[in-house]
């Protein structure tokens, strides 16, 4: 009996000798539509789907295959039933599904409007991929032209077709969930009922956090990030907490950059990351100037830690960094000479070139037992605030530039965080701590004679006013934070006391 293949694929790739090949060992080839057109013009015989049918196409393409001659060739299984019925009503076995979905991702990528992104929402596509593998014991099913070869096989095997209907099930799946995720673009409900996360993997790690976690890198539909999409240009392989590290080094980074009004959105903005939280940040007028004041700022914690720049890395600032052992470097962009310099002198580092024009999604998810806490992520910004002086004294120019630099840090920081900064640098970080005091007694510890003369940002408000009694002791002269305790007047009341100026920003930036 001659086998028979449907063929009826968007991605083309391959197509053409897949289906020579098969025509080769005596398959019988069917397909409609632009494949159809593609393996005539190519010299492959094939049998339009409207002769199996004896039915149009109709509906301007909408319905081609949506009928018994096809979808029962699929999913008769090959016993004596099902082909007694077959033989009656004239319907031909189909064994081999080759098909993959119309582009509805890469059409709403590029922008296109409502009605073209509907029309490409596959209908028959995804039935007759869905038909083939309910019925792969029977039927090859191929949705991805590296398995292409498979059909080949004198025998494939029983776990390759279960697992060729797994990929193709994934497959349509992935795909309801993009078009389940535009359709729900707009809504009026800012976290739904029903939330579907399609993650594909795009990086195997060796482990995970430890060595004994297995680890890999997921990508959430089709966003992009701009380390998710990042290239490596020198150094080993990136590991999972690589990624995380990087991905918080650069969120920052980009933050202080954008600042267009500020020393950071004019000068390189440089920051360094341990363990998911900034350890050492500065601005200053070239990318190697930056890296030194962050270096500085935290000559300890910034060893074995991930940097990230706004600027592009050139010789001299690859230089710069000849004498302190980094995991990770991200940058926009790396000279070819500082490339080379980091592959010769510095060859475990691993150098990114951050993706251009990538932002994370707007949905930041966490994992539960059995389940996941989500929220929209914390863009807000400085510009959306309406600070407030509640000191007689109000902050200096310069102060004004460092609080909001210090608030931009602050607020990437683990809670209870507490910063201190001076002239566009971090000089003393406090983060992660169940104190707000500790926090803040780690920040001035940190700092020690470098706190004269610098300001402090909490991302949460003071429920006593014990920071601010040791942040003065310090020589700190300006506070920012949200504001809203009870104590409030009494901490208001020691700033006065003290000389402080303190603002109220009325938003608080918890990070757990």
């Amino acid at each position: 009996m001659t086998r028979r293949a449907l063929i009826s694929v968007s991605d083309k790739t391959g197509i053409e000798a897949f289906a020579r090949a098969l025509v080769a060992r005596s398959w019988e080839i069917l397909s409609t539509g632009g494949t159809l057109a593609a393996l005539r013009a190519a010299g492959v015989p094939a049998t339009a789907v409207s002769d199996v049918t004896g039915f149009p196409e109709i509906l301007d393409g909408r319905v081609k295959t949506l009928h018994p001659n096809i979808h029962g060739g699929i999913l008769a299984r090959r016993e004596e039933g099902h082909l007694a019925q077959l033989a009656a009503h004239g319907i031909g076995p189909i064994d081999l599904v080759c098909v993959n979905l119309y582009p509805f991702r890469e059409t709403v990528a590029r922008g296109a409007d409502f009605g073209e992104a509907v029309e490409n929402i596959d209908i028959g596509g995804p039935a007759m991929i869905r038909a083939a593998a309910k019925n792969h014991q029977d039927v090859l099913v191929f949705v991805d032209p590296g398995d292409y070869g498979l059909a080949f096989q004198d025998d494939v095997s029983p776990a390759d077709r279960r697992r060729l209907a797994a990929k193709a099930f994934r497959h349509t799946s992935e795909y309801d969930a993009a078009i389940t995720a535009y359709l729900g673009e707009g809504a009026e409900e800012t976290l739904p009922e029903h939330l579907t996360l399609s993650l594909s993997r795009v990086a195997e790690v060796r482990y995970g956090e430890n060595p004994h976690q297995p680890g890999a890198v997921y990508r959430l539909g089709q966003e992009r990030g701009p380390v998710l999409d990042a290239r490596v240009v020198a150094g080993k392989p990136m590991s999972f907490n690589n990624y995380a590290d990087a991905d918080a080094a650069w969120a920052l980074a980009r933050e202080l950059a954008s600042q267009e009004d500020q020393p950071a959105g004019t000068r390189a903005v440089c920051v360094a990351v341990k363990h998911a939280n900034p350890c050492g940040v500065a601005v200053a007028d070239t990318v190697q100037a930056a890296w030194e004041r962050a270096r500085d700022a935290d000559t300890l914690s910034v060893f074995g830690g991930v940097v990230a720049v706004s600027r592009p890395v050139d010789l001299a600032a690859a230089q710069a960094m000849r004498g302190t052992f980094l995991e990770v470097l991200i940058a926009p962009d790396v000279t070819p000479e500082a490339v080379e310099w980091f592959a010769a002198k510095k060859p475990d580092l691993r150098v990114l070139i951050a993706a251009p024009d990538a932002r994370p999604g707007t949905l930041d998810v966490r994992p539960l037992a059995g389940g996941f806490a989500v929220q929209r992520r914390d863009t807000r910004p400085w510009d959306d605030l309406c600070p407030e002086v509640v000191t007689r004294r109000e902050p200096t120019e310069q102060e004004w530039l460092d609080l909001r630099f210090a608030w931009a840090v602050v607020k990437h920081a683990r809670s209870n965080a507490v910063v201190l900064a001076r002239d566009g640098v971090t000089v003393g970080l406090g983060a992660g701590a169940v104190s707000r005091i500790w926090a803040a007694e780690r920040a001035v510890a940190n700092a020690g004679e470098r706190a004269r003369g610098s300001v402090l940002a909490s991302e949460a408000f003071f429920p006593f006013d014990d920071v601010v009694r040791l942040a003065a002791g310090a020589g700190v002269t300006a506070i920012l934070q949200p504001g809203g305790a009870k104590r409030d007047p009494e901490v208001i009341a020691a700033a006065n006391d003290l000389g402080l100026s303190m603002v109220f920003t009325g938003s608080r930036h918890f990070r757990h």
